[in-house]
């Protein structure tokens, strides 16, 4: 039997790792075994990085936000705070850009920020003491409707029982009827009695 070879199949497979190792130092881009060892090692990696890279865009579009916050006399929580306050729904990387790009657009957001943190503190006591006398009185108006209500009530279930006695009433009389059939019956008996008077 001949000797069967992998042939073009390895060969395959190997340069398909080594077009993928280009660029890798020395002997690593060109011995099949080193390739394949630094490859898998880069695919790993490069996986984990993929991940890491969108927390470090985070952390820079933060760390921007911040220094512009601080040059309009705000912190960078209170900012975020404020812009959910005023409903403004920019997100970090948009904020970041403009902080770099248009200063004064970001002067004009964050003044919005303050302005919804401020005038939401001020309103806050006004608003609750109005709430309270108008809750006031419409438990007052409840209470007062509550009151009147169950005394119609028991008036409805006080007429009921008095309209079921008179039914009892009217069939009693019914009752008795056959009560008067009964003499009836004792007048045959007193025939035999005269039948025997009469022998």
């Amino acid at each position: 039997m001949a000797r069967v070879k992998t042939g073009v199949v390895r060969r395959r497979r190997h340069k398909k790792v080594l077009k993928l190792a280009r660029g890798f130092y020395s002997g690593r881009r060109k011995h099949f075994r080193k390739a394949k060892e630094q490859l898998e090692r880069s695919l790993v990696y490069a996986y984990r990085d993929r991940r890491n890279k969108k927390r470090d865009f985070r952390r820079l579009w933060i760390t921007r936000i911040n220094a512009a916050c601080r040059l309009n006399g705000l912190s960078y929580s209170k900012f975020m705070f404020g812009l959910k306050q005023a409903n403004i729904e920019l997100d970090r990387k948009i904020l970041a850009d403009m902080a770099m790009n248009d200063p004064k657009a970001f002067e004009a957001i964050a003044k919005e920020a303050k302005d919804a943190m401020s005038g939401k503190a001020k309103k806050a006591p006004a608003a609750k003491a109005p709430a309270k006398t108008a809750t006031t009185k419409k438990a007052e108006t409840k209470t007062a409707t509550s009151k009147a209500k169950p005394a119609a009530k028991p008036a409805a279930k006080k007429a009921e029982p008095k309209k079921a006695t008179p039914k009892a009433e009217t069939k009693a009389p019914a009752k008795k009827a056959p009560a008067t059939k009964a003499p009836a019956k004792k007048a045959p008996a007193k025939k035999p009695a005269t039948k025997k008077a009469d022998k």
